[in-house]
């Protein structure tokens, strides 16, 4: 039927309709992963299956965002059958990244009891390797993290859910699902375990390529537990150091007992980079339950992202809290200045988005109760700022070969 986009472009707004899955887009994706299924074995197998769980995860969030209860239903229940089919294969019935994204699945449909059995058995399943083993950190961390945005402040947290899950996973015992507390001694050999732990990691020498990756996600995830532990059990500001003391350990290359460079940010580029998320994402959560000043969360965006100029999850972040200013001109400044150091397209897009936000309030603001006035008080200051803004990035040599920007300047325009 003509051409259609294949698959999930949700950046353009047609009329009233959000462009989405296309059928015959989706029956096309649908047949690749049923083909390639047939073709791999082992590993890639396993990260396929991943891939196409992950897939169908994206779509569900897309539901949650349109906010369409009868089509969310219905996504739900495809998606949890490919994920029980999934696991219903010998080779991923262990596969603990599969149960992890399942559980996070029946999260997402709302269904929190049935999603904390599936963490619970999985991580019962998963053995007692502790800290030392890399997918039960990331299983952990996920359901610490999903509990800890269901509690509405942090009174009585140190009794909660996510700190039984984080105290159980140090204690490298067999895990025992939640029964309604937590013993305070056990509280002070975690932290005691947690901090152990760290320092040994940050002293390791990497060995390989690979290992370095592995050792990297890894490092992300035991930084994740025992900040969201400390943060529960102690506060904001003992995690914070947690994060702002790994980022100066990664920073600053350390000597080697051998001589040789132990963990330094030459080493573990992507660590730093986790890190730093995880941090930002704290910050904003605890200001969302309760009072914090704004300023070291701009602090750590800001610095962040002169770092890692084309990580959108950050700039996500720092265009939330730039709305909440009314001072357009630092954002303004900042966005010049990384859009002249980087040639990532990131800087560009997002500083366009953000000037299209600003337009449609100041228009919101301007046809407030007054009828028709506003078609004779057009908004051009900022009209010329989106199309310089524009100009500029489609001269930048990412943004000429980048159709999205194109789309976006078009769409704009008419």
């Amino acid at each position: 039927s003509g051409f259609s986009s294949i698959g999930h472009m949700d950046t353009m707004l047609r009329g009233r309709h959000h462009i989405g899955h296309y059928k015959e887009g989706e029956e096309f994706i649908q047949n690749v992963f049923h083909v390639l299924f047939q073709l791999f074995s082992g590993k890639e197998k396993s990260n396929l299956s991943i891939c196409w769980l992950q897939y169908e995860i994206s779509k569900v969030l897309q539901c949650l965002q349109k906010k369409k209860k009868k089509q969310l239903k219905a996504q739900g229940r495809k998606s949890k059958k490919l994920a029980k089919n999934l696991l219903k294969a010998p080779d991923n019935r262990n596969d603990l990244s599969l149960w992890k994204l399942y559980a996070y699945l029946e999260w997402l449909l709302g269904n929190i009891d049935d999603a904390r059995k599936v963490f619970d058995t999985a991580l019962s399943t998963a053995g007692t390797g502790g800290l030392k083993s890399p997918q039960l950190c990331s299983l952990a961390l996920l359901y610490t993290q999903l509990e800890v945005e269901l509690l509405e402040s942090l009174e009585g947290a140190v009794t909660s859910r996510a700190v039984h899950v984080l105290t159980k996973l140090a204690e490298s015992g067999p895990y025992v699902p939640y029964s309604g507390q937590v013993l305070s001694v056990n509280v002070l050999k975690a932290r005691k375990t947690y901090q152990h732990a760290l320092q040994d990691y940050l002293s390791k020498t990497p060995g390989s390529d690979q290992d370095r990756v592995n050792d990297a996600d890894q490092l992300v995830n035991l930084v994740g537990c025992y900040a969201l532990f400390q943060y529960l059990t102690v506060g904001i500001d003992a995690a914070v150091s947690i994060y702002t003391q790994t980022s100066e350990k990664l920073e600053a290359p350390q000597e080697g007992e051998n001589g040789g460079e132990s963990f330094g940010f030459q080493n573990f580029p992507t660590a730093l980079e986790g890190v730093t998320l995880l941090h930002t994402n704290l910050l904003r959560f605890h200001m969302k339950i309760s009072v914090y000043p704004l300023n070291p969360l701009r602090e750590a965006l800001t610095e962040a992202l002169k770092r890692y100029p084309s990580n959108q999850s950050l700039w996500r972040s720092y265009i939330h809290i730039q709305r909440k200013s009314h001072s357009a001109s630092k954002a303004r400044r900042f966005f010049d200045g990384v859009t002249r150091s980087t040639n990532s397209l990131e800087p560009w897009l997002f500083a366009i988005r953000v000037e299209q936000m600003r337009k449609k309030l100041i228009e919101n603001v301007q046809r407030a109760d007054v009828g028709e006035i506003h078609s004779t008080i057009p908004e051009t200051g900022l009209t010329n700022r989106i199309v310089a803004l524009f100009e500029h990035a489609i001269q930048s040599a990412n943004g000429t070969h980048c159709p999205l920007l194109w789309r976006m300047y078009l769409n704009f325009l008419v």
